[in-house]
């Protein structure tokens, strides 16, 4: 294992679940910060995370972690992140980052914005990496070995504080891209969260299914199904906060799939076999395109 020369001295993450553990972890052993530390709102998860060796200390307060850190990182779902950023941004240090590993960007730069401080640089970042899992013990350092990495710097951001934010990136394996947060939360909508909103509901149906006509739903559930309800297994204040900050963005995105849903429906019902087999052939070569990029 190669360790370059720390892009960041002193980190600190603030929520160290599954993303907040594994940036830790990426940061420390590829060496992108010389010293790691965390705050969590959990006592007990932050005793954890430290015990883990996933971190380098734990801070008895907020304000205790982000005093003198060179990059704030807030891992928590972005209802919470306006929050965060007021009870951070006083004791953080002229020319500090402040960033964010949220699903959603333009609520975010909302509600961060306006509490920052002078001299406090808002680098927004969405690592586009996870799992269903949640909690320190399932973070590790590899999650976003060449995944991509979106930073949505606001308007008018320090050009050498976006550098600085991707330079940490790339040091976690991250490819990193930039684009403004509306256009993050579109492309977003599509490939993210409109799968997990139709995960939760195809659950939901089975479990309907299961209760009220007791069929053998889940004893019979092949792998097809298996791998798709794998997104409803995520973490449900994290994704109500994705799809209420995002609403608008999902909502256009919903409006298009149910009409698609609806052609596909009619193609079945009149037996458009046709039609059917052009699609699959379309989406079947879509799938292997995403799995050569290696993003599957």
């Amino acid at each position: 294992m190669v360790k370059n020369p720390p892009v960041i001295n002193r980190l600190a993450i603030l929520g160290i679940g599954l993303i907040g553990s594994s940036v830790s972890r990426a940061a420390r052993q590829y060496g992108a910060a010389a010293r790691v530390v965390a705050y969590d709102t959990d006592g007990d998860r932050l005793a954890r995370a430290l015990a883990l060796g996933a971190i380098d200390d734990a801070a008895a307060s907020l304000e205790d972690a982000v005093t003198d850190a060179d990059m704030v990182v807030m891992c928590a779902p972005v209802g919470a992140m306006g929050a965060i950023a007021r009870q951070a941004a006083p004791a953080m240090r002229a020319g500090a980052i402040l960033s964010d590993v949220g699903s959603t960007k333009t609520s975010v730069v909302a509600d961060v914005l306006p509490v920052l401080h002078q001299g406090v640089h808002f680098i927004p970042a969405h690592p586009v990496a996870g799992t269903e899992k949640s909690g320190p013990e399932n973070g590790f350092a590899t999650l976003f070995d060449g995944r991509w990495c979106i930073l949505t710097p606001p308007e008018g951001a320090d050009t050498a504080a976006v550098d600085l934010c991707a330079a940490f990136w790339r040091a976690l394996g991250s490819n990193v891209d930039v684009m403004t947060p509306e256009h993050h939360d579109t492309v977003l909508a599509i490939t993210s969260h409109l799968p997990h909103l139709i995960s939760y509901t195809i659950v939901g149906t089975v479990m309907d299914l299961e209760e009220h006509h007791h069929w053998e739903v889940f004893k019979y559930a092949a792998g097809g199904f298996r791998d798709f309800s794998r997104l409803a297994g995520s973490d449900p204040v994290m994704w109500r906060d994705v799809f209420l900050n995002n609403r608008d963005a999902v909502l256009e995105m919903l409006g298009r799939f149910t009409e698609d849903l609806q052609a596909l429906q009619r193609a079945i019902r009149w037996g458009d076999a046709e039609k059917l087999e052009a699609l699959f052939t379309r989406t079947r070569d879509a799938r292997r395109q995403i799995i050569e990029a290696r993003q599957a």
